[in-house]
């Protein structure tokens, strides 16, 4: 069995969604091969030097499953894109490029958090270059915790804001975007999250029948795409 998740927004402002996500890793996670976390796991992550007390207990419950065999392999989001490598070996989890493909039931499956799909939303593309420019991220990273704090607090507050503004198909993704991803990665499924809209898109790639998983967002309800011999089956849990 294989589970996918994303879009936890883990902040100690929503003790529902944590205390939610550690029986997952308690009860369920234990059972899986391995278990995928495809972005904004984090609602925030400033930097790995900046790690709370409250992130230092969640990197020990994933080291606590890696520990006991599953496999966890964790992508940045647009929420936390600058989790490092000083997060991964205190969880005891493996950082993945986005997109990444992988062999998912013995097809190739192309797993990305998702917003680079939504192109039509022009003034996100653009802060997204600017952000994950190799350049600008050493500069963040170097910039001190009190500015770092203050300058994500400024782009969340800006970010609920837009997307508040925003048509729903702008901060969706661009069909011909997912088109033009899935052909480069030679690819006819793909999974990814960020939208916060689950659902299994049934797609026509090249001729050939293709497939997108929207993974779900935890917030009124938690979800996880599960992956095991009777297929692909994403269902939503109560957080309590």
């Amino acid at each position: 069995m294989i589970l996918l998740i994303s879009d936890l927004h883990l902040e100690e402002e929503r003790p529902d969604i944590t205390r939610a996500f550690l029986h997952f890793l308690q009860t369920r996670a234990p059972q899986a091969e391995a278990l995928y976390i495809l972005g904004d796991f984090f609602e925030v992550w400033i930097g790995d030097d900046a790690m709370t007390p409250f992130q230092r207990s969640i990197a020990q419950a994933l080291r606590t499953l890696s520990e006991r065999g599953t496999r966890i392999y964790l992508m940045h989001g647009n929420r936390d894109f600058m989790l490092g490598k000083h997060f991964c070996r205190a969880a005891g989890c493996e950082l993945l490029a986005d997109p990444t493909v992988v062999s998912l039931q013995g097809e190739r499956t192309l797993l990305m958090h998702g917003d680079s799909l939504c192109t039509r939303d022009e003034g996100y593309m653009r802060l997204r270059r600017l952000l994950r420019n190799p350049l600008t991220l050493v500069i963040l990273r170097n910039l001190p915790l009190a500015t770092r704090q203050k300058l994500a607090r400024k782009l969340r507050n800006e970010s609920r804001t837009q997307t508040r503004m925003k048509a729903s198909d702008i901060i969706d993704v661009t069909p011909e975007e997912v088109v033009r991803a899935m052909r480069e990665h030679r690819a006819r499924r793909l999974i990814h999250g960020h939208t916060h809209r689950p659902a299994i898109h049934a797609l026509e790639l090249d001729g050939q029948p293709a497939q997108r998983i929207v993974l779900g967002d935890w917030d009124r309800q938690g979800w996880a795409l599960q992956i095991d011999e009777q297929g692909f089956n994403q269902a939503p849990f109560e957080l309590a």
